[in-house]
């Protein structure tokens, strides 16, 4: 008998109980776009790390754990996602699960979360630098900011890049594993009310941007959303221009939703507001080829 199943993305991210990032924004996009998540949970928090406090329980060892259960139970899926990663040990364990466990044409996206606006995040160090040097090269799409970039290369760190320099970082990035290397949250030099996204595939040999209204306002989680969206569009079956349009447009539409609102920031966009929006198609398109 044929059995028409539902293509299974397991998502390593943190869990927190308030404000709308990692797998609290992970799984209900990715749902709602048809998939099945399984959660790998790296740690559990009160509130993400933004907030002044917060309580957190390091799941690392129980990563092991849910992976041997896993192993036994000979588990497969469609498509690994991970994002923030704690420490060194944890990128270990998840590269060492995607080896073990990825079959042929299977994807792989990699979010090498590390730092924003010039730095590394608290608690980060060249150790954890150096990890996630390994880690994306096992991956098929990665999504790295501007600070990640100049972590993964090694380069400096500038608020703004020619598009011959962000080519070159994309080819650069994409010659250490990944076909598609994503560049979020690129500033467009001389108009403060846009921002972009590059993008490469090696399959095809391609450059793609994506440029949408700016608005100044901060929601943890909208890198998350982005990510979640263009896994979302490529398991779908979507082009690479048309997931990094659906994504880029969906997070406008979200900040867009919340801006009005006499509203702290930290809990992220009102993501239940827009959610639906997922199942509409993209009435324009703003990619272009560069």
């Amino acid at each position: 008998m044929y059995f028409n199943k539902t293509k299974r993305v397991v998502a390593i991210h943190d869990l927190s109980g308030i404000g709308r990032v990692s797998l609290g924004v992970v799984i209900p996009i990715l749902t709602s776009m048809g998939f099945q998540v399984s959660a790998l949970p790296t740690a559990i928090l009160s509130n993400h790390t933004q907030y002044p406090s917060f309580s957190f329980l390091d799941l690392t060892d129980e990563m092991q754990k849910i992976i041997a259960e896993w192993r036994v139970m000979q588990a497969e899926f469609d498509t690994f996602y991970s994002g923030y990663l704690g420490s060194p040990k944890q990128i270990q364990i998840v590269k060492d699960f995607i080896e073990e466990f990825k079959k042929e044409n299977n994807l792989v996206v990699i979010d090498p979360v590390l730092g924003d606006n010039g730095k590394l995040y608290t608690g980060f160090d060249h150790k954890i630098v150096d990890e996630m040097k390994r880690l994306v090269t096992v991956a098929d799409i990665i999504t790295p900011n501007l600070t990640e970039i100049s972590c993964l290369l090694d380069v400096p760190y500038e608020k703004e890049y020619s598009d011959d320099k962000l080519k070159e970082y994309l080819l650069a990035l994409s010659q250490k594993g990944p076909a598609i290397v994503i560049i979020t949250s690129v500033p467009v030099v001389g108009d403060a009310h846009k921002t972009s996204v590059y993008a490469y595939n090696r399959i095809g040999n391609r450059f793609w941007k994506v440029t949408c209204p700016y608005l100044p306002a901060h929601y943890p989680g909208v890198g998350d959303t982005f990510t979640s969206v263009v896994t979302g569009a490529m398991m779908q079956g979507d082009s690479l221009p048309m997931a990094l349009d659906r994504a880029s447009q969906f997070c406008y539409q979200g900040i867009r939703a919340t801006f009005g609102y006499e509203y702290d920031t930290r809990e992220g966009i009102l993501l239940e507001k827009v959610l639906h929006n997922l199942d509409v198609p993209n009435q324009i398109t703003t990619y272009e080829l560069i």
